[in-house]
């Protein structure tokens, strides 16, 4: 624990923000600069069920492996600095995971000098009869269907835990903990709450440091790595510099990176990872507490450094978010490449013969979906474009079927269209498709989380809650002499997935220019905007504190990124399409 301006601080690095994310960001995270913890997020609703997937084959697996090779290379740092880790790459399998970073000690000289935390219990898939037979409904949120439907086909089942199981094993001196589906937030909020003392039920503070946890569970995505604004002036991202937050016993904090590092911090990006995956700004659910996005206040406190104040929070909900993975059947996706001339069209041509010999194959599809990569491959009939282009295209086909012999490999070999040259079958495998059964269980949340010491040491994000529909009733014209322009002219923008809904946050690049958006981007047009690219409803939400708008697109994915045949099957480039959308700006007489 460091000291700034008069009170203590706290210093938390995110060194890793996905199962996959830049694996030389630890070690610069821990040798680049002063940091008490190092907090590493790796898991997402699909990341479980393939590690139940590979737990079932092997069952010393079923965790994330990348987490191995960068504990041996920083544990000797980490002891020498006294730098603590929090990190869910346990997965479904965290006491394997915490054997194998304890051998990697022992292999380094290490034994005895490293204390290993261990949080279990959110792991429910043997445990989902009892609940069901106790009266745990675990009903689907989305359609409200019995799990007795699918319960045979059960993968993974996964309980969201909060911060106190990992602020408990601190408590009790571990140098690293472990953990199964702890949320993301919690991971940067147990530290706070070990450090500072906070109590359980200090709603405000405990809603600051799970805000700390969103803005930077995602990596380098809030410091430049994936940002709109002035993307090409963002220095040497080859060298970005992963976010840190800087934290204060009263609930404020700045999120800052190591000097010399490359990226950037601003209002802007900052803003932009706030209203990743968000849903209600007003009730950001999580096991810990309550958050409100829009008490959020930003300032730009000094070059890559932007602070954080005013966060309020309020009582956890009496459940925990539940994420159940089913098997769904198989899905098959292969491209075929055309060049010049008339590339598209020759696309075009591949597309009709490919669904013809599969309906000549008389088998049953629940889904077939054609992209045309390089015309409109994520932004559908927005980007595609009025003319043919003279440029090489790839027909990007792919097919959903309940049961093998659909996808099987002598339907695909038999359904190739051998134009130009054809693709090697082999690049069409048949892969599961998994699909997401969101839920939550109530009752005696303290028997779903346990701490363990192992080696010496011992464990929802959410944006769950009902939605208010918002914005519909808003004059969509304006008076006077007008101009058209598409909002990227006006704003910037951050899409994120949900199950089968994208969220979308659009914010304005200036203060003046939010009551345009407020006015005209409603969510009537843009329901009209993406009409043919979603199958629901569209929601909006206001955050003036930070100049956003907050949209819910219900059926834009095609059932989940798991079971989705889109090139974009987890809705990043959402955010993209809607900054297309042309409307009219007053222009000054």
């Amino acid at each position: 624990m460091t000291s700034r301006r008069g009170q203590p601080t706290v210093r938390i690095a995110a060194g890793q923000g996905f199962w996959g994310d830049w694996l030389e960001a630890p070690y610069r995270q821990v040798t680049g600069g002063p940091i008490d913890y190092l907090m590493m997020d790796y898991l997402a609703e699909v990341t479980m069920s393939i590690l139940q997937k590979q737990k079932s084959r092997d069952p010393t697996l079923g965790y994330a492996t990348d987490f191995l090779p960068s504990m041996e290379r920083i544990l000797p740092v980490l002891g020498a600095r006294r730098i603590k880790v929090t990190a869910n790459a346990g997965g479904v399998n965290p006491r394997a995971c915490a054997e194998a970073v304890a051998e990697a000690a022992r292999r380094l000289g290490l034994a005895g000098k490293l204390r290993i935390g261990v949080v279990t219990g959110d792991d429910l898939l043997g445990r989902l009869d009892g609940l069901l037979a106790r009266g745990h409904a675990l009903k689907n949120l989305d359609t409200g269907r019995s799990l007795h439907e699918v319960r045979d086909r059960v993968l993974s089942a996964n309980a969201y835990l909060g911060a106190w199981p990992v602020a408990a094993a601190l408590r009790q001196g571990a140098d690293v903990v472990i953990t199964g589906r702890v949320t993301d937030t919690g991971l940067t909020l147990a530290p706070l709450i070990h450090a500072f003392g906070w109590r359980p039920d200090a709603w405000d503070l405990l809603a600051a440091g799970t805000v700390a946890g969103h803005t930077i569970e995602c990596g380098a995505q809030c410091s430049g790595g994936n940002c709109l604004v002035d993307w090409e002036k963002i220095p040497d991202l080859a060298n970005v510099g992963y976010p840190i937050v800087e934290a204060h016993p009263d609930g404020t904090f700045e999120v800052a990176k190591h000097p010399g590092t490359g990226g950037r911090i601003t209002v802007g990006g900052v803003t932009e990872q706030l209203v990743y995956e968000m849903g209600d700004p007003t009730q950001y659910i999580t096991p810990d507490c309550i958050a409100d996005f829009t008490t959020i206040r930003l300032e730009q406190a000094g070059q890559d450094r932007v602070r954080v104040s005013g966060v309020r929070g309020r009582p956890a909900t009496d459940k925990l978010k539940v994420s159940i993975a089913y098997f769904y059947g198989y899905k098959a996706v292969g491209t075929l490449v055309y060049a010049w001339p008339d590339a598209y069209r020759k696309a075009q041509a591949a597309d009709r013969v490919l669904r013809r010999r599969l309906q000549d194959l008389r088998l049953s599809f629940e889904a077939i979906h054609t992209e045309f990569v390089g015309a409109d491959a994520t932004h559908g009939s927005l980007a595609r474009p009025a003319r043919a282009p003279e440029r090489p295209a790839r027909c990007a086909a792919g097919g959903a079927a309940a049961g093998r012999r659909a996808l099987g490999r002598q339907a695909r070999r038999r359904a190739l269209h051998a134009r130009d040259r054809p693709p090697d079958p082999e690049r069409a495998p048949q892969r599961h498709r998994v699909r997401g059964w969101p839920t939550e269980a109530g009752g005696d949340r303290g028997l779903l989380a346990r701490a363990h010491r192992q080696a010496g040491g011992g464990a929802m994000r959410g944006s769950g809650g009902r939605m208010r529909r918002r914005g519909d009733g808003r004059t969509e014209g304006r008076k006077g002499r007008s101009r058209r322009v598409r909002l990227v002219e006006l704003a910037h923008a951050r899409s994120g997935d949900k199950g089968d809904t994208a969220n979308v946050g659009l914010i304005a690049l200036k203060p003046r220019y939010y009551p345009i958006l407020v006015e005209q981007v409603t969510a009537a047009r843009v329901a009209r905007h993406f009409q043919g690219m979603i199958t629901g409803t569209v929601e909006r939400y206001e955050l003036p504190n930070l100049l956003a708008l907050n949209f819910l697109l219900h059926g834009a994915l095609d059932g989940g990124g798991t079971m989705s045949l889109k090139t974009d099957a987890q809705g990043k480039v959402f955010s993209t399409a809607l900054l297309r959308l042309e409307i009219d700006i007053e222009v000054p007489r």
